[in-house]
């Protein structure tokens, strides 16, 4: 009776599976390095260095001080503005007058009509110019020509714009947005108020 031998080393032979050989992962950096070497000396030969320069300026000539003043073109039709608490307006037209001058209440919904009503001749010319545009009598370039000559006009309303430290940021930009609805192209935003108007617009806030 022959004997069967028995396989050693749990389960050799011709049927176990061969584990495949792992490649290296090394990286040769040496190409990559020599690349960057380039680069750099390509970018150090093109590059031009930052050269300091100045500045001319150039200073106007002092006023000769035994020299009349010039006369200023007096403003006929301005309105000075102030912004305030709870979206309220107050207003006086012309100049300020110690003693005389009084403030006037309104409110974004009534300040349209009075601006169009204080701008009437302007604003009635720039509503015709439009109606020519839209009726293809003038073109683009030209109304907006004849739309800024109507508004520079010696008659043409001149605004003040003057928002408190209780005015809203939101106030500011719906006054500058009524200037353009108005056909206003003469206002100013100034962010001081003179002690006297202050005075006098402290008194008004009061009231509400």
């Amino acid at each position: 009776m022959a004997d069967v031998p028995e396989g050693g080393g749990g389960g050799g032979g011709r049927h176990q599976k061969k584990r495949a050989k792992k490649g290296s992962t090394r990286i040769d950096m040496t190409p990559m390095v020599d690349l960057a070497f380039l680069l750099l000396t390509f970018f150090i030969l093109t590059t031009t260095m930052y050269k300091p320069s100045t500045l001319q300026l150039t200073f106007p000539v002092p006023p000769d001080p035994n020299a009349p003043k010039p006369t200023l073109d007096r403003v006929n039709n301005a309105v000075t503005i102030f912004l305030t608490k709870g979206d309220q307006i107050f207003y006086y037209k012309d100049a300020f007058k110690p003693g005389e001058t009084q403030l006037t209440r309104t409110d974004f919904s009534k300040i349209t009509p009075l601006l169009i009503d204080w701008n009437k001749n302007t604003f009635d010319r720039i509503q015709d110019l439009g109606r020519k545009l839209n009726s293809k009598e003038i073109d683009e370039a030209a109304y907006d020509s004849l739309k800024n000559q109507a508004q520079k006009e010696k008659e043409a309303l001149f605004v003040i714009i003057k928002p408190d430290k209780d005015a809203k940021y939101r106030n500011m930009i719906d006054m500058v947005d009524e200037m353009d609805i108005s056909g206003i192209g003469k206002y100013a935003v100034q962010d001081t108020i003179k002690p006297v108007e202050q005075a006098l617009l402290d008194a008004e806030k009061q009231k509400f």
